[in-house]
């Protein structure tokens, strides 16, 4: 446990240091890495007399890897078995230091716009007043507070107060970006070995369990748990190739090569695992429902001190956990390796393989969704125009719910009106729009239809409590090959703008896209995971940092998630907003960074990481 300690803290000291100006970065390092400015702090590593080849401490990472020792390998398999967390404590820890560590620097920031000078600014007398007045800026007031993983009494912390690490001298001879570095490819090996703890624990625990294995028929054992033997062998080796490049030399050389080809030719074990996931998760809730047996093993299972608590389900869904937490790991190395460097084409190539990974598990996860739910919504119509073929490999649905259409001519739209207002029902997939009635049964009668590219969507000017929340709705080309206009209601402003939004969804946002590459936009972070609900819903994971590109009074916010570009909305009360211009500029850097495309240059390291790799063959 306390080994996984120092990947935790290097998460949040690494991330803390990226967001910051130059100087603050440096200030930081000072608290948070030990051995950055040495020469004030003995005892962080050993001394030229010590180590009389630190006298000429060399600045280049390739001299110093000629002057350290590697680690013995039964040292460093011995810091891997003290790892105590299983990969769900370690991932939620993880996460909630990164929120708090963005909170601080905003409260910092907030505190400086107020007034107070910065602390490149103002001299050292003026540092106690900054650090009052920023004490509680209004929007902070009623925000939650987060216990993080703290152990101050820990052997291990961080990658640099690895005991071999400390008496090697290396934190006089490494910069203190190099430092960052170490720590973020320190906590991508830890976080694999705690979550192959998890897999082995899901395995040994549950699916080998004998009682489970006569309770379950061979097809549903299949099913619940697919192929995860492939997927933990996978892991083991994978982890034993991280374990070998530590084993080389305490000061890390790389881990993205490792990644990259890992990412290219073994990972396909997880799109198999993961696109499974519907069908997991339906036989689990049969299961459960239906097999008494079932039900009273596995929760006496789950009672058992090496689950720490947490349930099956929260084991299944660790694959899917892990390969889109390891993409973000290498964003996290790539932001910090010198740019155009070797390291930094390495980086882009793993994280460029990874995320076709990710990408190919949501395309799986979604397609074993999509059809079924086609195939449901395809017996629920009736239509009373021509028949429309709804099931299609391409198609998938979008929105679907209740809207109010105004009626009559509209001389007669007034509050006199006995019926204004009549329901109808919308079914928005990604290449049409049907418009139906729901009747007797459970059943829709299609009277309209139009490819979703004729629709044109528009806001009306509030006239007054009857006409608040409609909108403007016109087919271009209706089933009947004419132009058609609705005038509609939603039951909510948010309801109406987020119909406008899938409608059309090409028109104007409120705020900017990240894509448009502005150095500033509103943006927020994940406080609180959100599982979407609908499909132009987003689901959040705690410390996504997503720009605004629109928001309603009534509390949800239209976004785009910076690791990936997904799109939805979500209720602003699962995330607070990043108010510091400096971090949400620095965000935007990054991610401009990760996914930036291949130039010439990138090109030629890419040729010569080639040349070099023939060479030493």
């Amino acid at each position: 446990m306390e080994l996984l300690a120092a990947a935790f803290n290097a998460a949040c000291a690494v991330d803390h240091d990226s967001s910051t100006s130059e100087s603050d970065a440096r200030d930081s390092a000072a608290g948070h890495l030990p051995g950055s400015e040495s020469s004030s702090t003995p005892g962080n590593g050993a001394t030229p007399e010590e180590f009389p080849a630190l006298a000429d401490s060399p600045t280049t990472l390739t001299e110093a890897l000629q002057m350290i020792h590697p680690i013995p390998a039964d040292s460093w398999r011995n810091l891997i078995e003290q790892i105590g967390l299983l990969y769900q404590e370690y991932r939620d820890k993880s996460t909630l230091q990164e929120i708090e560590t963005r909170r601080q620097q905003d409260a910092e920031i907030q505190g400086a716009a107020d007034g107070c000078p910065s602390s490149e600014e103002a001299p050292e007398e003026d540092e106690g007043e900054e650090e009052e007045e920023p004490a509680s800026p209004p929007e902070r007031k009623a925000l939650p507070q987060i216990c993080l993983l703290s152990n101050p009494h820990s052997r291990f912390n961080l990658w640099q107060d690895l005991p071999e690490i400390q008496s090697s001298g290396v934190l006089d001879i490494l910069q203190p970006e190099e430092i960052r570095l170490q720590e973020a490819m320190f906590e991508l090996i830890t976080s694999e070995a705690s979550y192959y703890k998890s897999l082995n624990l899901l395995v040994s625990h549950f699916m080998e369990n004998e009682r489970l294995k006569k309770i379950l028929h061979p097809s549903e054992a299949h099913i619940l748990f697919s192929n995860v033997l492939d997927v933990m062998a996978v892991s083991e080796r994978f982890l034993l190739e991280l374990e070998r490049r530590m084993e080389e030399n305490i000061v890390i050389s790389d881990v993205c090569d490792i990644v990259y080809r890992y990412a290219a030719d073994h990972f396909s074990v997880y799109i198999t695992y993961v696109s499974n996931q519907t069908y997991q998760e339906r036989t689990y809730k049969q299961l459960l429902q239906e097999k008494a047996a079932f039900r009273e093993l596995i929760a006496q299972l789950e009672l058992d001190p090496k689950c720490r608590g947490l349930p099956l389900s929260s084991f299944l869904i660790l694959p899917f956990q892990r390969i889109t937490r390891l993409k973000l790991l290498v964003q996290n190395i790539l932001k910090r390796v010198e740019e155009r460097s070797e390291r930094e084409g390495t980086a882009l190539d793993a994280h460029k393989e990874l995320e076709l990974v990710v990408k190919a598990c949501n395309e799986g996860v979604r397609k074993m969704s999509r059809t079924e739910q086609m195939i449901s919504i395809q017996k629920k119509m009736e239509f009373k125009i021509k028949s429309v073929p709804i099931i299609s490999h391409s198609r998938w649905l979008l929105k679907q719910g209740e809207l109010q259409q105004m009626s009559g001519p509209k001389t007669s739209r007034t509050l006199r009106t006995k019926k204004l207002f009549r329901e109808i029902y919308l079914f928005l997939f990604n290449d049409l729009l049907v418009i139906c009635r729901q009747i007797p049964g459970d059943k829709y009668q299609v009277f309209d239809s139009a490819p979703r590219g004729l629709l044109r969507a528009e806001e009306l000017e509030d006239q007054g409590q009857t006409l608040a929340n409609v909108f403007i709705l016109r087919l271009l080309e209706n089933s009947d090959d004419r132009e058609a206009t609705y005038m509609l209601k939603a039951s909510s402003q948010s309801e109406m703008k987020r119909w406008m939004t899938s409608l059309a969804p090409n028109r104007r946002t409120k705020f900017v896209s990240f894509t448009s590459r502005l150095l500033d936009c509103p943006q927020v972070q994940c406080v609180h995971p959100y599982v979407a609900q609908q499909p132009d819903e987003l689901t959040l994971e705690l410390a996504d940092i997503l720009n605004i590109l629109d928001k309603t009074e009534d509390g949800w916010i239209f976004g785009e998630r910076l690791h990936d570009q997904e799109r939805g909305w979500f209720p602003s009360n699962m995330t607070e907003e990043i108010l510091n211009p400096k971090i949400r500029s620095q965000n935007l850097k990054e991610c401009f960074r990760v996914h930036k495309m291949d130039d010439p240059q990138r090109s030629q390291n890419k040729d010569r990481r080639k040349l070099g790799s023939r060479n030493r063959q």
